[in-house]
């Protein structure tokens, strides 16, 4: 009947209305710790804030409880949800390792802090994940990439230049990278002071078409600010009209794949991480030590590095099994 009040719309059986969830009790705290004391940075700091709301939705919605008191088998019970959950997706264990590895440290410090008297999560077995090698370019591909960054003009263009090639020359994560300080530059401009995960400094030297690039750009600094604003945007390196000041890491990235389509190059193939790669492998291709790449990286660990030696290594068997006179390839071919 017209101009009658309609009826509330009825609930779908069996789905309830989820309602926001609130943050467990002690994860504020834990993550404040995580800065603090292990100078986790703000984007490792959301994401261990994701991956414990998460964790303690399901508990909820289980009705198995509250992350704080969650059992063992609690907390098996979300492992072996996430993965059937994620079960086509590639990413399924290093998702599942990645909470885990959360959980572990969460409740390490309920325990270190006198909240709970044991610690769920050290008995929970870690997934096995197979080592995939990094991807990367090759050397021509750079080339082409640089060449396309070199031949750009305006402001937009050769700030592009001077972040492709800071990147490639110095390795840089794309975080450090975009939010380089103006006083990173060493005042000869032949090295860059680069602040790395924990707080972490280390001397990072620049090569000869990186110094130039900068300098090449330097004077179109003003362009990327914004008036009233420079006192934020003037700290960085690479400045930006976004809120931070700075240059964003989706932003560039999204530039450095229009930049691979110019290049001829499968834009979903290149990333600012990918050619951190490539710094790390051409490095060693040309008989770079390990330990100099390690610092140069900023790796804690230098078996995080080692990686890039399989890399290499594999390049080099695919290369004797393709030319070798005496390969199966190449037996192949004859037959």
């Amino acid at each position: 009947m017209e101009g009658a009040a309609p009826k509330p719309a009825k609930a779908r059986p069996g789905r309830p209305r989820k309602a926001p969830a609130p943050p467990p009790p002690w994860v504020d705290a834990f993550l404040d710790m995580m800065v603090a004391e292990r100078g986790a940075s703000a984007n490792t700091r959301e994401a261990y804030r994701r991956d414990l709301t998460d964790v303690a939705a399901f508990l909820r919605q289980s009705g198995l409880g509250g992350l704080d008191n969650a059992s063992s088998d609690d907390l098996r019970a979300y492992l072996a949800h996430l993965a059937a959950d994620r079960i086509k997706e590639k990413s399924a264990v290093k998702t599942v390792a990645r909470r885990l590895s959360a959980l572990r440290q969460y409740y390490k410090f309920l325990v270190s802090e006198g909240h709970r008297a044991e610690d769920p999560a050290s008995v929970l077995d870690t997934p096995k994940q197979g080592r995939s090698l990094p991807k990367i370019l090759t050397e021509a591909d750079v080339g082409a990439l640089l060449t396309a960054a070199a031949r750009l003009g305006a402001p937009e263009g050769r700030r592009l230049n001077a972040l492709l090639e800071v990147l490639y020359a110095t390795g840089l994560r794309v975080s450090e990278l975009v939010g380089l300080p103006m006083n990173a530059l060493g005042r000869d401009g032949r090295a860059l002071i680069v602040r790395g995960k924990g707080g972490k400094e280390r001397l990072v030297p620049l090569s000869a078409p990186a110094r130039e690039a900068v300098e090449a750009y330097l004077p179109d600094r003003p362009y990327f600010m914004t008036k009233g604003r420079e006192g934020k945007q003037g700290g960085f390196l690479f400045p930006s009209r976004a809120t931070s000041g700075a240059l964003t890491r989706q932003r560039f990235g999204q530039l450095l794949k229009d930049l691979a389509i110019m290049a001829g190059l499968d834009p979903a193939k290149v990333s600012p991480h990918v050619l951190r790669h490539c710094f790390a492998t051409h490095l060693l291709d040309h008989g770079a030590d390990l330990r100099s790449v390690q610092k140069m990286l900023g790796h804690a660990d230098i078996g995080t590095t080692q990686i890039y030696t399989h890399v290499v290594g594999e390049r080099l068997r695919r290369t004797v099994e393709e030319h070798h006179p005496l390969s199966a390839a190449k037996k192949g071919k004859r037959g």
